[in-house]
């Protein structure tokens, strides 16, 4: 019985979430109870609360990496994107648009916008995901069950499949978990919930795992395109 009363309690509990902070941080938000801040009242002596967090840099140059030590302000950090951009090779624009590539057994859905160029379908599938081909993606090119494995080891959300007509899409058995990456994203799983203004999911991504910037030269904030790749972002804490 116990165990049964914890498990309906982690259901009911709310999910963590990420607000990005304009020309700032990404604020981790764990519980939005209003906490009593100790040792602090205001004029008339109550105390006062506040919703408790976390500061996680995405400007990239914190010396305190991967929480937030101000330097967003110093540096001058803009949270907004410029316009017109190329993607990393710089050979076309990228667009938010998602493409399919139907096979015999399963269909295998793209959008390059929100790739953060992991390379786990490159390195771990070579047969199916071709970078250098046209198609790069061959459908029927291995077993459907490595490619759905595959396909799941996808931190950005920029893949997915369907079968039967039916798309797969989340994990939602994973837990909540921001993962600092070793010189990358942030990488989100769990559905966390990404909250604020201005937030643009890509056509077709997922709300159940993601990755976001923290290098700061992503042209597609706050989410990460492999651009700490090209400028050769360095964590060497982490």
């Amino acid at each position: 019985m116990e165990s049964n009363i914890s498990g309906e309690a982690n259901q009911l509990k709310e999910k963590p979430k990420i607000l990005p902070l304009p020309n700032g941080p990404y604020y981790l938000i764990n519980n939005m109870e209003p906490k009593v801040v100790e040792n602090l009242q205001n004029s008339e002596g109550e105390p006062l609360s506040t919703i408790p967090g976390v500061a996680l840099c995405r400007c990239g140059a914190s010396k305190n990496k991967p929480f937030c030590d101000g330097t967003h302000g110093t540096i001058g950090f803009s949270s907004e994107n410029k316009t017109n951009t190329a993607d990393n090779s710089g050979d076309h624009m990228i667009k938010d648009k998602r493409k399919s590539y139907v096979g015999k057994e399963i269909t295998i859905h793209d959008n390059r916008k929100i790739c953060s160029h992991a390379a786990e379908c490159v390195n771990n599938l070579s047969s199916v995901f071709k970078l250098n081909a046209r198609p790069w993606i061959s459908p029927d090119a291995a077993k459907r069950e490595e490619i759905i494995d595959t396909i799941r080891k996808c931190p950005s959300g920029a893949l997915s499949y369907s079968i039967d007509g039916i798309e797969y899409r989340d994990q939602n058995e994973r837990k909540p978990i921001v993962m600092v990456s070793k010189d990358g994203p942030y990488v989100i799983t769990g559905g966390i919930d990404l909250i604020g203004d201005n937030i643009q999911f890509a056509e077709g991504s997922s709300r159940e795992h993601y990755t976001l910037c923290r290098c700061g030269a992503s042209n597609n904030k706050p989410f990460c395109d492999g651009m700490h790749r090209v400028i050769s972002f360095k964590d060497d804490k982490n």
